[in-house]
């Protein structure tokens, strides 16, 4: 008779997750925009009754140059999943890809979590060589083993695409499509694992990032702008989505967490009519996927003095909605916009009928807005969001990408780490006595939760 039980943060369902005890702790991608210092991986107190609350614990260097961004765990609920069990892995490495370097850190926080240790970099020529990709991005933990989505082949152009590393040994197995179809652009990457269907976004290939936003291409409507659906298990692509040419940068899916129900949110982060953001619902039809627009937010009306020098003919302050993330439970979508300084609550209980349910500012381009706990108003805005499994907080950093943050804060993004707590029914309001001031030169991104996250997890039960 076995005697193993499996890691216990794995839940077979959203259900049971959201009863998952409060974390401690939070792992923060910690980079130097000017590539001058080693990127880090910082720890993060969680815990209000410790003396550490709202302070950097330790940090694991990396290498110069990596522009650490998103990462994932090695192991997550989707080991419990029945057509691909795991339960004997462990939630232990922390896969921290550099999205600039192509190098991936594997880091080990099972012995100590609030000073985990670097055990092993990939390097770039390594992962190119098994994959043909480059520039790695979004991590998740899949019942077949640890997906990575890339945005460049090994020449940094296109096409990006997913390559899987193995559970076990953490090697680089290869590319995962077997037939790409039309897909050329990369970015973000999530599932269905009740319709075993992957889904992906796009941003662009490197050369149209890498030195920042290129206007002359957005204007042209050439950066990414579509879904693809994917049959997981046969590895082939069935069907595109087209958001329209002025819908511009289709970034973050954030799949319903039950397996059951078969719809989705992504965000396009501007619209070139009016310089607006807007959330859209991808849904199940019954035949074939399809997408309803469900939320604009407007531009903000502003003085050309006050804005960086790529907007000033515009007049207007771009909310810039560039993270989304859905609760455990479904029930509310927490939008980012990076240029106004908001970050939305909307109740998504009908996911083509949402309810805005709280709003609160912090930075921005324009307004500057500050924390109670900081002697400065605040630069950068609400970007990469992270929600605890209960729902109750939420935590977000203010950097998106180091060429991007000096196009639209070219005085320079001074890095801060912000929690939010939010009402079960409904409303947000900032948590007063958190607020990281995040140490210079380095900036921070992605937020990673110990034991799992809104955003970390796949369930197979409902």
């Amino acid at each position: 008779m076995a005697t193993w039980t499996p890691d216990p943060t794995f839940y077979p369902s959203p259900r049971l997750a959201s009863r998952a005890p409060q974390e401690k702790l939070a792992y923060v991608a910690s980079f130097d925009p000017k590539r001058q210092h080693k990127d880090a991986l910082a720890i993060v107190g969680l815990d209000p009754s410790s003396p550490n609350y709202s302070k950097i614990i330790d940090t694991v260097d990396v290498g110069v140059g990596d522009e650490l961004h998103h990462f994932g765990w090695n192991a997550c609920s989707s080991c419990l999943c029945p057509q691909a069990p795991h339960p004997h892995l462990e939630r232990r490495y922390l896969v921290v890809p550099g999205i600039r370097s192509s190098r991936l850190h594997l880091i080990d926080t099972h012995n100590d979590p609030e000073h985990p240790e670097l055990v092993r970099t990939i390097e770039a020529d390594e992962l190119a060589e098994r994959t043909g990709y480059t520039r790695p991005h979004t991590v998740h933990c899949g019942p077949g083993g640890i997906y990575v989505s890339a945005l460049g082949n090994a020449e940094g152009k296109g096409p990006g695409g997913v390559f899987v590393m193995d559970h076990d040994s953490l090697d680089v197995q290869g590319r995962w499509e077997m037939d790409r179809g039309p897909q050329e652009f990369a970015y973000d990457m999530w599932w269905h694992l009740g319709n075993d269907t992957m889904i992906t976004s796009e941003w662009g290939t490197p050369d149209m990032f890498e030195n920042g936003l290129i206007p002359e291409l957005l204007l042209e409507s050439r950066y990414g702008r579509k879904l693809h659906f994917w049959d997981l298990n046969r590895r082939r692509h069935v069907q595109e989505i087209d958001l329209g040419d002025r819908y511009q940068l289709a970034f973050e899916l954030r799949p319903a967490h039950d397996p059951t129900r078969s719809y989705g949110f992504v965000n396009s982060v501007l619209c070139l009519d009016d310089l607006s953001s807007s959330i859209w619902t991808w849904y199940h039809d019954g035949k074939e996927w399809a997408v309803k627009r469900i939320i604009d937010i407007p531009a903000e009306p502003a003085d050309p003095e006050d804005l960086p020098p790529l907007l000033k003919d515009f007049k207007a302050c771009p909310p810039l909605v560039t993270d989304i993330d859905l609760s455990v439970d479904d029930k509310y979508l927490y939008i980012s916009c990076w240029g106004t300084g908001d970050l939305h609550q909307y109740d998504v209980s009908d996911p083509f009928e949402p309810k805005h349910t709280g709003t609160i500012r912090i930075g921005g381009m324009v307004s500057r807005a500050p924390h109670p706990r900081a002697d400065r108003p605040l630069n950068g805005g609400p970007q990469m969001v992270e929600i605890s499994r209960d729902g109750e907080r939420i935590y977000f950093t203010n950097s998106l990408y180091g060429a991007i943050d000096d196009q639209f804060y070219p005085d320079g993004i001074k890095g801060w780490m912000v929690k939010v707590n939010a009402r079960p029914e409904g409303g947000i309001a900032v948590d007063e006595d958190f607020f990281v001031d995040w140490p210079e030169p380095h900036v921070p991104h992605q937020v990673r939760l110990q034991g799992g996250d809104a955003s970390s997890d796949s369930y197979c039960y409902p």
